[in-house]
């Protein structure tokens, strides 16, 4: 099954965060399917997402993790796909 998660970049007390879509049972920071985007913490949580790929992987059954959904709604990112599952 296939996760949308972060993945921890950056050095020691700077976090960076790729957004990722990957196996569930695969390491935190193991090998992704697919790169969907960045999440910056310190940067007033700047958020850079790959929205229609986003949306694709949804539609095919890719689950969010707690912390990705938040971003996604905040973005707007989950309005969307939720559009475009009623269609």
């Amino acid at each position: 099954m296939l996760k949308l998660r972060l993945t921890r970049m950056g050095s020691k007390k700077r976090p960076v965060y790729r957004l990722a879509a990957m196996e569930s049972l695969s390491k935190r920071d193991g090998k992704a399917v697919a790169y969907l985007g960045n999440y910056y913490p310190l940067e007033d949580s700047k958020v850079v997402l790959k929205e229609e790929e986003i949306v694709k992987f949804l539609m095919n059954g890719a689950q969010p993790t707690r912390t990705v959904k938040s971003l996604l709604d905040k973005a707007g990112v989950w309005a969307k796909f939720e559009e475009a599952k009623r269609k």
